[in-house]
């Protein structure tokens, strides 16, 4: 029997209304997060340039304040007095535009002159120039006109004769109570503009009238702020601040006020228009300050925190209608859960079943490749006991050569001890028989090293001297090289080298390396095989060289198969190289073999070197 469950499905208008609610808390959150946006970024741009405006007001009052104290300086010295007491002196003049001349370098400003009560330049440092000062009246300065009221006059101006803009500093010359001229150094302010230029505030210093006369930014200069009504513009020309220049506008129109001292202003460029302004007074020179910062800054933190807002909105709406969605999913599972209930319980009964009898012929199927697998590693072993035996077989010859020696000798000693023992002479019948039983003990050891190559291994890995294992190798193999008159040469290090490995299979891989070696240099009037052993990078390589014929390019592919031999039958059945391959593998390690460029092959038998704590594991298993 199915069951049916009804589900809400919410109306047409009534979704209608859900996604304007939707959409119009989403403005309102829009609208209020830009809000709140914008006055954080203004708030931290402010801080931030009004940082930038007092160092840069904290500046240009340095530079004044440099300057400011160096007229009166000048005032109180007896060559002005002198000269505007006595101006027709010609050896004062000459005297005075020196000094003049030397002060100016010193003080490094641009020009620095006298002026008598009337306003007549009579003394000055560029005395020497093709425009010189001197002859020229500036009475109409105001400057000159604040000296002479018996004050210390400051104004920024164009110069008249350069063309420069400066910054002037005058003060009286007195004769006690009489003003007879003053003194007056004009300073430029060009590397103050270069050393702020390369900020992204634009820095601007207007006059009393609100012109630009310094900034950052050349094209602002001699624009006012704001528009100037006809009578300002006018005494700014009787003045001759300017000059003849022309006196724009920016047309800079305000906008929002934050404060006393800043306020976001329109500069009139449609793509950077909104600006932060900040002013500060300089109220001993009469200026302001302007420093003057790109929204973008504001504009780019605004438009992150939109988007943020509306991502972060964005989820939670697409959170709420997933938990939604969730909850109807739990009650359509619920209402389906009974049915699948049953219809899986049906289905579990006839998978157990099959599985049941899937398993039974699993364990089967393991069981027989268990008993194979163990069949084949008894093969193995058996067949590399058997390689081991073969290998003993082939060095017969030279085994029985080593162990006839000593017993032709033993037998020689014997006959000689005995005669002399009939001859009662002792002492060298006691040292025949010491003869013998050094010969028995050379026997023995012949003997011991044969029965530990032809014992089985023990299958284990562990940490065993590379010398220690070559030395037994040579040993079996020695008598062979004696037979064939094949020199030896060993290139091993010093220090004992440990490597991983089985060291039964490592003697049995050596000798028959080294006896394929033999069976390879028969042919060559003068025979060698050299055994060399470095290491490198965690690996002990050893390397068995000779100086035979080599191997066929075509054969270097195929040296490793099982059955694969260039021999004679009675030299062995091709399984030497196959079964010393399978034995390398199994420590863990590689064999390769090639052709030297000198003549000869080369097999390399790389191996893991051992670490510390494996090397005392090997040491603990010694014992």
């Amino acid at each position: 029997m199915d069951i049916k469950f009804a589900h809400f499905s919410p109306k047409k208008s009534h979704r209608q209304w859900l996604l304007a609610a939707v959409i119009a808390l989403l403005a309102l959150i829009l609208w209020q997060t830009a809000h709140w946006s914008r006055q954080i970024a203004l708030e931290n741009l402010q801080r931030q340039n009004q940082h930038q405006l007092k160092l840069f007001v904290a500046n240009l009052q340095g530079q004044l304040e440099k300057y400011e104290f160096l007229p009166e300086l000048l005032s109180t010295n007896s060559l002005l007095l002198n000269f505007l007491q006595y101006p027709n002196d010609v050896n004062s003049i000459n005297a005075l535009n020196r000094y003049l001349e030397t002060i100016n370098k010193v003080a490094n400003a641009s020009d620095t002159y006298l002026m008598n009560a009337e306003g007549w330049t009579i003394a000055a440092s560029n005395w020497l120039s093709e425009r010189p000062f001197i002859g020229r009246n500036f009475s109409y300065r105001p400057y000159f006109q604040e000296a002479m009221k018996g004050h210390l006059g400051r104004y920024f101006a164009l110069g008249s004769t350069s063309n420069k803009r400066g910054y002037y500093f005058a003060y009286p010359v007195r004769d006690q109570e009489k003003i007879l001229g003053a003194v007056v150094m004009k300073v430029e302010l060009l590397g103050f503009e270069e050393s702020w230029s390369s900020l992204n505030e634009q820095f601007a210093v207007t006059d009393p009238d609100g012109v630009i006369f310094i900034s950052t930014n050349e094209a602002w200069r001699y624009k006012s702020l704001y528009p100037l009504d006809d009578t300002v513009i006018e005494r700014i020309h009787d003045s001759r601040r300017y000059w003849n220049t022309e006196i724009g506008t920016l047309a800079i129109t305000p906008k929002d006020h934050i404060s006393g001292q800043a306020q976001v202003v329109n500069m009139g460029d449609p793509r950077h228009s909104d600006h932060l302004m900040l002013v500060q007074e300089m109220p001993e020179a009469g200026w302001r300050v302007h420093t003057f910062a790109s929204l973008e800054v504001v504009n780019s933190q605004v438009l992150k925190s939109l988007l943020f807002a509306t991502i972060l909105y964005i989820a939670v709406v697409l959170l709420v209608l997933f938990l939604y969605q969730r909850i109807r999913r739990i009650k359509e599972r619920e209402r389906f859960e009974l049915r699948a209930k049953r219809v899986l319980e049906r289905r579990v009964r006839e998978r157990t079943a099959d599985l049941t009898a899937a398993n039974t012929r699993l364990l089967q199927e393991i069981e027989e490749h268990r008993r194979t697998d163990e069949t084949l590693r008894q093969t193995q072993d058996e067949l590399i006991q058997a390689a081991k035996m073969a290998a003993l077989g082939q060095m017969s010859s030279g085994i029985n050569h080593e162990l006839n020696q000593p017993l032709a000798a033993i037998r020689s000693y014997a006959d000689n001890a005995r005669a002399l023992l009939t001859r009662d002479r002792q002492e060298e019948a006691s040292w025949n028989l010491q003869q013998i039983a050094e010969l028995t003990e050379r026997m023995a050891k012949i003997s011991s090293q044969l029965k530990v190559f032809s014992r089985k291994t023990s299958g284990q890995i562990v940490s065993v001297s590379l010398q220690a294992v070559i030395e037994n190798a040579l040993k079996i193999v020695g008598p062979q090289l004696k037979d064939t008159v094949t020199g030896l040469r060993r290139v091993l290090p010093e220090e004992e080298i440990y490597v991983m490995s089985d060291m039964v299979q490592l003697e049995q891989v050596l000798v028959n390396l080294i006896t394929n070696a033999v069976h390879a240099v028969e042919p060559q009037a003068e025979r060698w095989i050299q055994i060399s052993v470095s290491t490198k990078r965690g690996k002990a390589i050893i390397e068995i060289l000779d100086n035979g014929p080599g191997i066929a390019k075509e054969n270097l592919g195929r040296i490793f198969d099982p059955f694969f031999t260039t021999k004679s039958e009675e030299r062995g059945l091709g399984l030497g190289l196959s079964i010393s391959y399978r034995i390398v593998e199994m420590m863990h390690g590689s064999l390769t073999a090639a052709n030297r460029e000198q003549g000869g092959a080369v097999f390399t038998l790389q191996l893991d070197l051992a670490s510390v704590a494996q090397l005392r594991s090997g040491q603990e298993l010694a014992k």
